[in-house]
């Protein structure tokens, strides 16, 4: 498929894998790039020699275009620039912070800049700091969230009618169908994550895998609103949480709760009991760990039929 995402990106099929933290390395990231999507690799959990050493690994295993994720708030963020800058990384995803600061830097380093916003506000300002492509995500994502609790599919048409450069739509995107819709209401391509978590590829623990294939429908929950909105499922960590914020506990207290390495420790150790398990809402539909190319293939294969389907459909509603 050629449309704006897969020009501007230099991909085939317009399939962004999500650069999640203890998940997304350079396994996961060239398999998906070798299908034909836009594989991540995430920064989130890497210090900068391992970001290198993942930046060219990636190299070592696949010649097609990929990105890597940054969040804008990371401790190291200078070196990290540093090395995106001077591996000239094709793709670079920003999220969490102020597009201002690195988008011209990492435009002028010959990278195109995707930023990742919640709403409306944060998406014009992302597209007058210079970001070629808008990431547009909604609440059903996983991971760390956006305050507004905008659904993916209120959010996408706003953004699109909003920005003139193309929209990625992310969150609670699973499916061909999911992805029709997206493309409906203004997308130009989408953004995966929860699928892509339980890839045979993905880093993350095969604790953490097998607990998402069992999640059903209502297992995860945003919560951590007081410190950053984060959405994960419902274990015992969560539950500590959850009784904390029911007593008023501030922020602060919650933070020094929180200590370091959760996500770390529920995701890529496979503590399902004090980990912080990062998850999607779109878990429920994820029934097995399978390889990244099938995963990609199956989507695309769904959109294919779903769309061909669609336009039959309106066909005989016109006779």
């Amino acid at each position: 498929m050629e449309n704006s995402l897969c020009k501007l990106l230099g991909i085939k099929l317009p399939i962004i894998q999500a650069g999640m933290v203890w998940v997304s390395g350079w396994r996961l990231a060239a398999t998906v790039s070798n299908s034909g999507g836009l594989g991540v690799i995430g920064a989130g959990s890497m210090h900068p020699e391992m970001l290198l050493d993942h930046i060219r690994s990636f190299r070592a295993a696949s010649q097609a275009t990929f990105a890597v994720n940054v969040p804008l708030m990371y401790p190291e963020i200078d070196r990290i620039m540093e090395i995106l800058i001077k591996e000239k990384v094709p793709v670079v995803i920003t999220s969490a912070g102020n597009p201002k600061l690195w988008t011209e830097k990492l435009k002028k380093s010959g990278a195109k800049v995707l930023h990742v916003v919640s709403s409306v506000k944060f998406a014009l300002k992302a597209e007058q700091a210079g970001a070629d492509a808008i990431i547009a995500e909604g609440f059903e994502a996983g991971g760390h969230n956006g305050r507004e609790e905008t659904t993916t599919f209120c959010l996408i048409p706003e953004v699109a009618k909003a920005v003139k450069v193309p929209v990625v739509a992310a969150g609670g995107v699973g499916s061909g169908k999911s992805i029709l819709a997206a493309m409906a209401l203004g997308a130009s391509g989408v953004q995966v994550g929860t699928l892509f978590a339980v890839a045979e590829e993905s880093s993350a623990h095969q604790n953490y895998k097998q607990q998402l294939v069992e999640a059903t429908e209502g297992a995860t929950v945003l919560t951590l609103k007081s410190v950053s909105p984060t959405r994960m499922l419902k274990n015992a960590f969560y539950q500590s949480v959850k009784q904390m914020e029911e007593a008023g506990a501030s922020g602060e207290v919650i933070r020094e709760h929180l200590g370091r390495g959760r996500a770390k420790k529920g995701i890529f150790e496979g503590d399902l009991t004090e980990g912080e398990l990062e998850i999607g809402q779109i878990v429920s539909s994820v029934d097995q760990i399978r390889p990244a190319k099938e995963i990609l293939e199956q989507l695309w294969e769904e959109f294919l039929a779903e769309r061909k389907l669609l336009v039959e459909a309106l066909a005989d509603e016109q006779l």
